[in-house]
């Protein structure tokens, strides 16, 4: 039986395959990754289901932004999860806070609800908890199967210490899901350092946009993004990392 997880968190139809081809176990599926990733268009989910054969976790996320959710988008968020499952999500990958910054677990227990059984994720709504210790065990209570985590910092490797604490209070009652800066070449200090066996990776290169008349004076979004560079998930840095991990766990 396998005892890791390489999970890989896509937002094209061209990523999905790319990840699952080099090895990834399990795909997150959502929609504008460069701002953190929101929930997917049902058509880009048909066509990412038709394609790949392994295990599609669902973001459900309505919006950039934080994690406090008004009303309205509370019910988007069910019906979008209820879509989903219909077109054969596997699981859900939720997260909702109240202001104090601990789990709002009414907001939590409705998404669950909306998911019928499916597993649950609860993502890096997580990494902006107060008490990550007492939000795990909110999660366990709630009955998530597993917690996405930088270890509360931008990127993994600066929250190895949480990680390891993290991973040490779960004592198997709960996956820890390491991401955020998770690459082929950190990925067996990570593993080995904090007793993790759960990653998540995007594994994305850039590729220049086809456009040859470019309007510097004009941004459709954000101005730290480029309209003419296009990141997708790179086949080759997941074959690298699930060799790293299959050699280290078999």
């Amino acid at each position: 039986m396998q005892t890791f997880l390489l999970e890989g968190c896509i937002d094209s139809v061209a990523s999905a395959a790319a990840a699952e081809r080099g090895g990834a176990d399990r795909l997150e599926v959502c929609a504008d990754l460069p701002v953190g990733g929101t929930t997917v268009r049902p058509s880009v989910f048909r066509q990412i289901r038709a394609l790949v054969k392994i295990p599609l976790r669902v973001l459900i996320r309505p919006r950039f932004g934080d994690f406090l959710f008004e009303e309205v988008q509370i019910r988007e968020m069910e019906e979008d999860i209820r879509t989903l499952k219909d077109l054969g999500a596997d699981g859900v990958v939720i997260g909702a806070l109240r202001p104090d910054g601990t789990l709002d677990t009414a907001v939590m227990e409705r998404l669950i609800l909306a998911a019928g059984g499916l597993p649950v994720t609860l993502h890096r709504a997580f990494d902006m908890t107060r008490d990550s210790m007492e939000a795990l065990e909110t999660a366990v209570g709630l009955g998530v199967d597993t917690i996405l985590t930088s270890g509360q910092r931008d990127v993994c490797t600066e929250g190895i210490d949480l990680l390891k604490a993290l991973q040490e209070q779960a004592a198997g009652r709960i996956h820890v899901m390491c991401g955020s800066g998770v690459r082929a070449d950190n990925i067996e200090e990570l593993a080995r350092t904090t007793g993790i066996r759960c990653f998540h990776m995007s594994g994305s290169k850039t590729r220049a946009s086809g456009m040859v008349y470019r309007n510097p004076k004009v941004h459709m979004g954000l101005k730290d993004l480029s309209e003419y560079e296009i990141r997708e998930s790179d086949e080759g840095q997941f074959r690298q990392a699930a060799a790293i991990l299959g050699k280290l766990y078999g």
